[in-house]
């Protein structure tokens, strides 16, 4: 029996199809990311030092700064390369996500193909400063 074999173009895996599993990917990362923050938060003493708006502060964006204006003694466990680069994969992941929201509401109103290439090629172009930016102050400030 000879098997059938159907090109990827045929399948339907293009770039809409690959930027809808990267919208569901950079959902999921960000929740991942968002409970690595909450668990550690809560291991290294929020649970007493902070109260809730702190805590959800901190889970959402792991900045030392957050845990400035708490009851916690000691900031250093709060200020390592490991919640840095946490903080840094977050806003990564949500500025890629808000913009392809962004690039997704766009297109649906437009109709020609060398505009829609144009803006892919734009948002991509915000991406990169946009993620430099936010890494450049979690790192510096």
């Amino acid at each position: 029996m000879k098997r059938r074999t159907i090109s990827i173009s045929k399948r339907g895996f293009d770039f809409e199809t690959l930027m809808w599993a990267f919208t569901r990917l950079s959902a999921l990362a960000m929740y991942l990311l968002a409970f690595i923050a909450l668990a550690g938060a809560l291991l290294m003493g929020a649970r007493t030092q902070m109260n809730l708006a702190d805590v959800i502060r901190w889970t959402f964006m792991p900045n030392a700064n957050h845990v400035l204006g708490t009851d916690v003694p000691d900031i250093a466990p709060w200020a390592t390369l490991f919640w840095k680069l946490t903080a840094s994969a977050f806003v990564c992941f949500a500025a890629a996500h808000g913009l392809h929201g962004l690039l997704s509401v766009i297109e649906d109103y437009l109709t020609l193909p060398w505009l829609r290439r144009a803006l892919r090629i734009l948002i991509i172009v915000l991406w990169l400063p946009l993620c430099a930016i936010g890494i450049y102050l979690i790192f510096n400030v």
